[in-house]
């Protein structure tokens, strides 16, 4: 079935006198979109005059009530029609009370919109709902249905428990605005105890990562109609999101429907989970709410009816806590979804075999670091953080690129290691765990007060535009038509990004990962 673009003159008299001018916004310039689950119009920002902002599309049926703990159920064919100028609620999550780095200075840009509450109110998120399932679309104006962009398909990280599309620093307006010549779809997720229960009586329990499929599901088959190419998706990830893409390369396999993917400071090598077989960490929560065992109903019959803030209040402040032992809703052993053999996986070449690209910063570990608010400027030593860099992130990154190469997967590789006013404000965090985030996206200007951007940074985030745009539009001959080289185990190059006052420059693999095989030592500041 084709999809096209076409206005809907029923759908426009009923919601004309909505589309006047939405804070700065104007109505009249939006465009229509068919699909399979319904119509939705758009909306055009006067900042970003060229670009289509599709904000809240429904990509399954609300998990809620009787549907809270099962996995996403696809939406029916229908032709009803929305219109959205807001971005969707995140997924129930917790906003820790708990200072740190990202909390103090760059939550307005990297931490999911909390209302008008803080971001350390040690309270369920304000702007948060059990109806998340939704993403967004961000589309050049002029794309049709015969266009055939390719599409960059996100998700976000925050270690399984937060996150959301309605984060300043994942608004891609900026970057489709200045390609043309991609669409990108960010999508939200269930997190923390509503997206990976571990209960027991569930046949399913990575629910946020069988919604990250089912939205990816639903680009597959409904893009054409906003100008996307269906068989050109490149999934693009961070943190979680990247472990998330990882473990579904593995478990899908034989249809990753992605084309290539971008796996940004995470893989399945970070850690894998532990089954937890007694359901201890459910029937703890369970109990505080009332919803014992002993009840004259099931527990999880239980649980589905209270309200989801008093379920990610009772967890979120057990962790706040720091009380013992330790209380994780984070993905499950299920060999299904999550599997507890990688390197069988790999060695059975169960494993997407489409190009890839794996990236690190050059000091990951520095922003999980104690952070004393009373002296900022203090950090811990380096000497503590380099071995962390190098076990959780670097030698992982290295090893998969191994991995992949017996496969005669390509792989190519960046750094980036820039340290900017408006996104590094703590000079000795270096270029920390997600710095590269608002790079990629143009959106180091988000957070404001900290400083000004600079000519590097500006040309550093253009330069690593260009770069991942090229890899989405031609996995294959896009990169080394910029000098971009796979990297092996024969070594290669890497893209180091913003670091010695170069926008990009190349340098061996060994300069960066020889520490893992014996080869120099790491240098988190390059």
């Amino acid at each position: 079935m084709k999809l096209s673009l076409s206005p809907l003159l029923s759908v426009a008299a009923t919601v004309a006198a909505n589309q006047a001018t939405y804070s700065g916004i104007n109505a009249n310039d939006n465009l229509d979109v068919v699909t399979l689950t319904g119509s939705y119009t758009s909306l055009v920002d006067s900042d970003f005059p060229n670009t289509r902002q599709f904000r809240s599309v429904a990509f399954a049926e609300p998990p809620v009530n009787e549907r809270r703990f099962l996995p996403p159920q696809k939406l029916p064919p229908s032709s009803e029609h929305h219109y959205s100028p807001e971005l969707p609620p995140s997924c129930p999550q917790f906003i820790s009370a708990t200072p740190s780095f990202m909390n103090q200075y760059l939550g307005s840009g990297a931490l999911i919109d909390n209302g008008n509450s803080s971001h350390t109110s040690g309270e369920s998120g304000v702007n948060t709902s059990e109806d998340c399932l939704h993403l967004a679309v961000w589309t050049p104006k002029t794309a049709t249905s015969d266009s055939k962009l390719p599409v960059l398909f996100w998700i976000y990280g925050g270690g399984f428990t937060s996150g959301g599309i309605n984060t300043p620093y994942y608004d891609a307006a900026a970057w489709v605005e200045k390609s043309q010549s991609h669409i990108i779809v960010s999508t939200n997720w269930r997190v923390s105890i509503i997206g990976f229960p571990n209960a027991q009586d569930l046949e399913d329990q990575n629910l946020g990562l069988l919604d990250q499929r089912m939205a990816l599901e639903w680009v597959r088959d409904n893009i054409e109609a906003f100008g996307g190419d269906p068989s050109a998706i490149t999934q693009m990830g961070q943190s979680a999101g990247s472990m998330s893409i990882d473990a579904a390369a593995h478990a899908f396999h034989q249809d990753p429907i992605s084309r290539a993917s971008i796996l940004l400071s995470g893989t399945v090598a970070m850690g894998l989970p532990i089954m937890d077989q007694t359901f201890s960490n459910f029937t703890f929560v369970a109990k505080q709410l009332g919803c014992g065992k002993n009840n004259t109903i099931s527990e999880i019959d239980c649980m589905r009816a209270v309200p989801f803030q008093d379920i990610v209040n009772i967890v979120g402040k057990y962790v706040d806590s720091q009380s013992q032992p330790p209380l994780t809703f984070t993905p499950v052993l299920d060999e299904r979804i999550v599997f507890s053999d990688y390197a069988a996986r790999f060695r059975e070449g169960k494993v997407a075999r489409v190009p890839t690209i794996l990236a690190n910063t050059a000091n990951e570990a520095s922003s999980f670091a104690p952070f004393d608010p009373s002296n900022p400027n203090v950090g811990p030593p380096q000497e503590l953080l380099t071995p962390v860099n190098l076990q959780l992130f670097v030698c992982p990154t290295w090893q998969f690129t191994l991995a992949r190469n017996e496969l005669d997967i390509p792989v190519y590789r960046y750094q980036f290691a820039g340290v900017f006013p408006d996104t590094t404000p703590l000079s000795w965090t270096g270029a920390f765990h997600g710095s590269d985030i608002p790079m990629l996206f143009g959106t180091y200007e988000k957070v404001k007060g900290l400083g000004d951007s600079t000519e590097l940074e500006i040309e550093t985030s253009r330069a690593m535009q260009d770069y991942i745009l090229a890899f989405v539009k031609d996995p294959v001959l896009g990169p080394p038509a910029l000098g971009w080289e796979t990297t092996s185990s024969q070594g290669g190059r890497v893209a180091r990004f913003g670091a010695a006052g170069k926008a990009v420059q190349y340098v061996d693999a060994a300069e960066i990962d020889g520490a893992c095989y014996g080869v120099g030592e790491y240098n988190p500041f390059p």
